[in-house]
């Protein structure tokens, strides 16, 4: 049985802060990561509001099969799943109004290609570490070219996200008003498939494409419940993924042998459990300080009381003196 060690911090953050980024790994960690959580943190408002979870979700386990071919070709993997997810996302766009609703056709198509990607791997003879590593992510194995690949990548699409913004939402709200009023709904739901499908490719190298999750949705589901203006929502969501994944890299650094990943996932899904429980517990206290049904007078009994208290008045002057 594998013994654990806890490296507990002192408590003084800004000195255990300071030890933690005397290490390389965890510099490109914070650097990567931080520019993963503002675009995830984007997107998944936009992925939330379109109803488009499964999809997200999909693409994921799509680019998988995508890198798993890469390996097999002695191709950098993150280019496979780059081509995988960006091609899966156009064709979910391309299949009409609601396509990303389609749950049956996208679940069908991502057992076929999960099944491909296994056979890629059956196929290769090597080690696929960099595939594998796709699935729950290395954060400490991110190297410098992949953190100036997620630099270059984060620039554009960031710009892309920020300057057709409204559009984005008109269209995630009101799919059929967006058409009516003439704007382009098929070209517009293939640049969102295809900001979704960057952010995975980027994202993988941290959290892995089995917990892809976390970004894609997580911090969107919490923003939508705390916040009703689209500006406020995504400023929330934006600042949950960065609380989530600063403070899962900063545990798991310090918590080590346990994934970092586990920390991070773990963190946001606590955050959504608070924003869900504690309107419920409000509710629920409301109902336990309402006053009891059965202490109040029922209308019957009122409607009885009346009556007979006007019969008594008037019985009483008819009496004669």
């Amino acid at each position: 049985m594998t013994k654990l060690t806890w490296v507990w911090w002192n408590w003084n953050l800004v000195g255990d802060v300071r030890q933690m980024l005397l290490y390389g790994f965890m510099v490109n960690l914070f650097e990567a990561g931080t520019m993963i959580a503002i675009l995830a943190g984007v997107v998944s408002y936009l992925v939330v509001i379109r109803r488009s979870s499964f999809a997200a979700h999909a693409l994921g386990h799509l680019g998988f099969s995508g890198a798993a071919g890469a390996v097999l070709f002695a191709v950098n993997p993150f280019y496979g799943l780059l081509v995988a997810t960006t091609a899966s996302g156009t064709g979910i766009a391309l299949l009409g109004p609601r396509a990303s609703h389609r749950d049956v056709e996208i679940g069908t198509v991502l057992a076929f290609v999960l099944g491909l990607g296994l056979l890629f791997l059956a196929y290769y003879n090597g080690f696929a570490t960099e595939a594998y590593s796709i699935l729950f992510g290395q954060v400490v194995g991110i190297l410098p070219y992949q953190l100036e690949y997620t630099f270059w990548t984060f620039l554009p699409t960031l710009a892309v996200a920020i300057l057709l913004f409204r559009r984005l939402l008109f269209v995630s709200l009101d799919e059929e008003v967006a058409t009516a009023r003439g704007m382009h709904t098929t070209l517009l739901g293939v640049v969102f498939m295809l900001l979704i499908a960057v952010v995975i490719s980027i994202a993988v190298t941290v959290i892995g494409v089995l917990l892809i999750f976390a970004l894609t949705v997580t911090p969107g589901a919490i923003a939508v419940r705390l916040a009703r203006r689209p500006l406020y929502a995504v400023t929330i969501s934006v600042l949950v993924a960065l609380f989530g994944m600063w403070a899962g890299s900063f545990i798991g650094f310090y918590e080590s042998p346990e994934p970092t990943t586990f920390f991070i996932v773990a963190i946001m899904f606590a955050m959504y459990l608070v924003v869900r429980a504690v309107p419920a517990l409000g509710k629920l206290r409301a109902r336990l300080l309402r006053p009891s049904e059965s202490t109040r007078p029922s209308d019957e009994s009122a409607s009885e009381v009346a009556p007979s208290s006007s019969a008594g008045r008037n019985a009483a002057r008819s009496e004669p003196d």
